[in-house]
């Protein structure tokens, strides 16, 4: 009887794949951890502008220690809806004026860029003049001097430097904010105090306490920010070789990861540097009685007496970073905001032949208020020391233009 040997099974075929449509999404390089860092440090880090950081310093040196709780309550509301820019910017390929452009009717477009690109020029000339006022504290020469270089200054960076470049360079503006923590540190806060101002919400009814709240949320969540995110999540993938909105549109779940991290990691170090700024002032002015501060620039001054000078140059140092960090962003958030409303061609790596709308409005909104200076020849004190306290993400400059002449 033969024995018969059972032949191996066959094995099953295997469907053949179907074709799929090749990504024309260039692939994305793996990046280092400061690499990552990008649009969402610096949006937070802008947010700290020389207005921000003036009402931040009224408020320590008006109510001590009672707002230090409001960083730890405004970094969710301001991470979120900063992440919600950002995310708009990679799936969409586009910053939020060219999404409101498509999506919406003109009577809704233009009201809005109107009043993002006043409210932007009123913020970036008080923001120059704040510059201006804060070297003059370091070096004797005259603020006024010193407002027109440093318009044409930022001008020069914001049109001949590449979007790299210009990332680069605010990159590394953002480490002037540290100064603010250091000045802290000399003011010799009482920690017991400052850990219950930080975790115990004082809430009051009296008007200078809320107005002082609300100016701290309108200060902290400011639209120029959103406008500002989404195009710069445009700009990082355009430096990628993502040259197309088709090549664009869409994010994977990496880039939205990164994006996140990104975007808190910005907003927490905003925060951070507001928390120290009223504990700085709450430590020193308030229980000093110097509670009239209405500026930056006031602070740092007032500061020196009472915390020594080191103090008051870290502030003085830290208002100038942070003003020429700030200025380029309110100008090219309104610059990204009108060019994509009107369908302009945009971009920081776009040359000026191409986007001569683009930089006229970042030009523009720069030297708008450098001429008025040097026209009357005087400069409101209000706004030479960054005076613009924003309530509610609008502009208000409180300036006396009768002292021109």
């Amino acid at each position: 009887m033969t024995n018969l040997r059972s032949s191996p099974p066959v094995p099953a075929r295997r469907p053949h794949p179907e074709p799929q449509t090749p990504d024309p999404r260039p692939p994305e390089k793996p990046r280092h951890f400061w690499q990552v860092l990008g649009p969402g440090l610096i949006t937070g880090a802008s947010d700290d502008d020389p207005s921000g950081i003036g009402t931040y310093a009224q408020a320590g040196a008006s109510l001590g220690f009672a707002t230090l709780w409001l960083a730890l309550f405004s970094f969710p509301l301001m991470a979120t809806i900063q992440f919600m820019c950002a995310r708009i910017g990679l799936v969409s390929g586009q910053g939020l004026a060219g999404v409101l452009r498509r999506y919406y009717p003109r009577a809704v477009l233009y009201p809005v860029l109107a009043t993002l690109l006043i409210a932007n020029t009123i913020n970036a000339g008080a923001d120059i003049g704040a510059i201006a006022a804060a070297i003059n504290l370091l070096v004797p020469i005259p603020a006024l001097w010193l407002i027109l270089p440093i318009a044409l200054l930022l001008i020069a960076l914001m049109v001949g430097g590449s979007y790299r470049f210009i990332e680069r360079t605010f990159k590394w503006l953002t480490l002037a904010l540290f100064a603010y923590i250091g000045a802290a540190f000399f003011a010799r806060p009482d920690w017991g105090a400052v850990l219950r101002g930080t975790l115990i919400p004082t809430l009051r009814v009296d008007s200078t306490f809320l107005a002082i709240v609300v100016a701290i949320l309108g200060t902290t969540i400011s639209p120029y920010l959103f406008f500002w995110q989404a195009s710069q999540e445009v700009e990082e993938e355009i430096s990628l070789g993502r040259t197309s909105l088709a090549a664009r549109a869409g994010a994977t779940q990496p880039e939205l990861r990164a994006a996140a991290w990104d975007v808190n990691l910005g907003m927490g170090f905003s925060n951070v540097v507001m928390f120290f700024i009223i504990l700085a002032t709450g430590a020193t002015l308030f229980p000093a009685g110097k509670t009239d501060i209405q500026t930056a620039t006031d602070a740092a001054q007032a500061l020196r007496p009472l915390a020594g000078d080191a103090a008051g140059v870290l502030l003085a140092v830290g208002l100038v970073g942070a003003g020429l960090l700030a200025v380029p962003v309110l100008t090219g958030a309104a610059a990204y905001a009108v060019a994509e409303g009107f369908g302009w061609e945009s971009g920081l790596d776009a040359r000026p032949g191409r986007a001569p709308q683009f930089y006229g409005v970042i030009a523009g909104a720069t030297l708008v208020h450098a001429d008025q200076f040097h026209r009357h020849q005087c400069v409101p004190g209000a706004l030479l020391d960054g005076g613009a306290q924003r309530v509610s993400g609008t502009a208000a400059v409180s300036s006396d233009y009768a002292d021109c002449q």
